[in-house]
């Protein structure tokens, strides 16, 4: 379970429908960052990584959170901890990086991890987003599934240079006023007891009175999917904030940031809640997770 997985039930999806007023999305805008492969997928966790790398960069005190791929990493050494989605993953050999010998997905793990540990720290200290760090986002990425579907990636530890140019032009269409932060910013949080109570939710990022999202789509269109996502996210921090932040922040938007345009659309959240309602909807929120996930 996690929140995307609650979000596809059908009376959870027609729920939301009724109380949430999904706002119009007028803005029309040429890509400007076409994707240089089919690997979608891959290059979006993997702009994820990077740009909360770039924004501890941009924002030195903004709060981080452990990567997924690192809990990826713990599961692999307890040996039978489950994923996120209750599964677990049979440990398998991979081509070592000399490319003549095997190492276990555990060893590659541990490697791409500690690399992307030191590029990271490196990045930090000379601000300088070298293609060693682009890499290691891409690996970081490709370990990403085995925690949310179980699923291991036949490439772990190898990167396309079609990939690292795709995400250095992402990178390179990064505004830095769209995510300066003048109070806060939170990288990847999760939102305490309301994230365990849909079996695991991490928002991208969460800065200043906005939890944003990124999409890196070549479509520039609001989907109800992604408006659910993101009123999903504001529900859950109703409920119980974010994970080690006393006080709660109040949080007045959510919004997407679309990558292949380098445009953030910010909805402001009173203008799609109805607070005669609200309460009752927070309510039934809680009751149903409940039910689905004891399930």
């Amino acid at each position: 379970m996690s929140l995307t997985s609650f979000l596809q039930n059908r009376d959870v999806k027609q729920r939301f429908r009724q109380e949430f007023v999904m706002p119009e999305m007028v803005e029309t805008r040429q890509i400007l960052a076409p994707p240089l492969s089919n690997r979608y997928a891959l290059i979006g966790t993997a702009f994820d990584y990077l740009l909360r790398f770039y924004l501890k960069w941009l924002n030195p005190d903004a709060v981080t959170w452990r990567w997924i791929a690192e809990h990826v990493l713990d599961a692999l050494r307890s040996k039978g901890s489950p994923t996120e989605n209750d599964q677990w993953t049979i440990e398998v050999l991979l081509p070592a990086a000399d490319g003549n010998s095997y190492v276990s997905l555990t060893e590659k793990a541990q490697w791409i991890i500690e690399q992307a540990k030191a590029d990271y720290a490196e990045y930090l200290s000379l601000g300088q987003i070298t293609d060693r760090l682009i890499e290691s986002s891409l690996r970081l990425a490709q370990l990403d599934p085995i925690y949310r579907a179980g699923v291991v990636d036949k490439n772990l530890g190898n990167v396309s240079k079609e990939d690292v140019d795709d995400l250095r032009q992402l990178i390179s269409l990064v505004e830095p006023r769209l995510f300066k932060a003048s109070r806060f910013c939170l990288l990847n949080p999760t939102f305490g007891e309301a994230s365990r109570l849909v079996g695991g939710a991490d928002a991208d990022l969460v800065i200043d009175d906005a939890i944003i999202d990124i999409k890196t789509t070549k479509y520039l269109r609001l989907e109800r999917d992604y408006f659910n996502q993101l009123m999903g996210y504001f529900v859950l921090h109703e409920i119980a904030g974010v994970d080690g932040l006393i006080p709660k922040p109040a949080i007045t938007h959510v919004g997407i940031y679309f990558s292949r345009f380098g445009y953030l659309h910010l909805i402001d959240v009173r203008s799609v809640i109805r607070p005669a309602t609200f309460d009752g909807f927070v309510k039934w929120f809680i009751a149903r997770a409940k039910q689905v996930y004891a399930a």
